[in-house]
């Protein structure tokens, strides 16, 4: 099985990719968002792939890090998400802000992905919610399980539902009342919550 491949460039599609492995030219697909952040025609780049073996195909995906791929291999275990709708997330979505719609249960900031409508992003916010907290994470950000904490009951949610009505993101509203809700404690009010956390917004 191939996990990794290292070498050049040798040409660059929209959403694939050929790179030159010691004179082997390999054919890569990826996210939209990986191809944008790869190196020029010509230019050495390292890969972490994953190797689909079909009766009729074998297809490399590959991925900037192994953290990607490691939800790229999550993703599929959900009905209805193949690798197809899988890179269309990766293209709409980096890997910190699905995890965090995800705790968030954000349906509609995951149904921004082409291919994934409001039920099946439902059953991505579902099914993954208590899974997301196990893979890497982002440096920095504000940890998975608060998240999903904030957005559950209480005044928490009550702050993030009052932050949604004025415009942002569910997501994003939920991480800024989990950061809130560390600084200011667990009994804190709504309407605290929701100034401390338009502060975090703000930054």
């Amino acid at each position: 099985m191939i996990a990794k491949l290292s070498g050049r460039i040798d040409w660059l599609g929209e959403t694939s990719l050929i790179i030159d492995v010691g004179g082997v030219g390999y054919l890569v697909h990826c996210s939209a968002r990986t191809m944008r952040g790869l190196p020029q025609v010509g230019a050495a780049a390292s890969l972490a792939i994953e190797m689909v073996v079909r009766e009729d195909a074998i297809t490399l995906y590959g991925f900037l890090d192994a953290a990607e791929r490691e939800w790229f291999r999550l993703l599929q275990t959900v009905q209805g998400v193949g690798a197809k709708v899988a890179l269309a997330i990766f293209s709409a979505l980096s890997t910190g802000e699905l995890a965090r719609a995800i705790a968030a249960q954000d349906k509609a900031t995951i149904s921004r992905a082409q291919g994934v409508g409001p039920k099946l992003a439902q059953r991505i916010a579902t099914e993954l919610k208590d899974r997301v907290g196990a893979l890497p994470q982002p440096a920095g950000q504000v940890a998975i399980g608060a998240i999903a904490s904030a957005a559950e009951t209480g005044p928490t949610a009550e702050a993030i539902s009052g932050l949604v009505n004025l415009g942002y993101k569910r997501f994003e509203a939920a991480e800024a009342v989990a950061k809130a809700q560390g600084q200011l404690g667990d009994g804190a009010a709504t309407a605290v919550l929701i100034r401390t956390a338009l502060k975090e917004l703000g930054k």
